[in-house]
């Protein structure tokens, strides 16, 4: 054994056994690698392209927020359906107002799960299979963007937002699901113009059918 050998430091029994413990429990904690510091922070969770993912940029997230906070009124439930930029920014507490009401996110990817009972596992192929807690008929505002640019899938969501909705819709998606957005649920293209953090092929739109800040912007 060399002289150097005998300075290095050694652990007593007991500070080994916490050493031990504190791996032990860091192996046992859940995996959350897909959520940043902040699990609110819009794109906190990334984008999956291969469930058709793209999440709204930071301002029409808050715009969106805004606008589903006011329409929802004090005390108000919303509903974001394979929205969750908008369920994520309400939950930030940065919009104004976003105390006074409640909101869930109802969608596929089961990462997020990690927001508890917010989070309601949702199926479009299904879209009237929804636990009990989610009563017909319970939100004041749903706003919903189907994964999919395709006449099923958006009738298919058309059914579950009859079935959420008191009154007050806010659907985006692609601009060329006009007329089936007007024929299924009423609904007017508004002037906003949503953004995506990433550049999407599609143009995108917002439709309402209730007189909406967001007709003339």
């Amino acid at each position: 054994m060399s002289d150097s050998d005998d300075d290095v430091p050694t652990l007593s029994a007991h500070t080994l056994a916490a050493l031990q413990e504190f791996y032990n429990d860091t192996r046992s904690e859940p995996d959350h690698s897909s959520l940043t510091t902040d699990q609110f922070t819009v794109g906190a969770v990334e984008e999956d392209w291969r469930m058709s993912q793209f999440w709204y940029s930071d301002e029409t997230a808050t715009q969106l927020a805004e606008e589903v906070i006011r329409e929802a009124g004090e005390g108000g439930r919303i509903a974001c359906v394979s929205a969750p930029s908008v369920y994520q920014k309400l939950k930030q507490n940065v919009v104004d107002g976003s105390d006074r009401v409640s909101a869930v996110v109802l969608e596929y990817d089961r990462r997020f799960a990690a927001y508890g009972d917010d989070f309601v596992f949702y199926d479009y192929n299904e879209p009237l299979t929804l636990p009990s807690s989610v009563a017909p008929q319970s939100f004041d505002v749903v706003l919903a963007d189907p994964p999919y640019l395709s006449e099923e899938c958006l009738s298919k969501v058309a059914q579950t937002i009859k079935h959420l909705s008191k009154g007050k819709v806010l659907l985006c998606t692609g601009a060329i699901m006009e007329n089936l957005a007007k024929e299924l649920l009423d609904l007017k293209m508004c002037s906003f113009l949503p953004k995506h953090n990433r550049n999407l092929s599609n143009e995108f739109r917002c439709f309402v059918n209730y007189p909406s800040r967001l007709l003339s912007c």
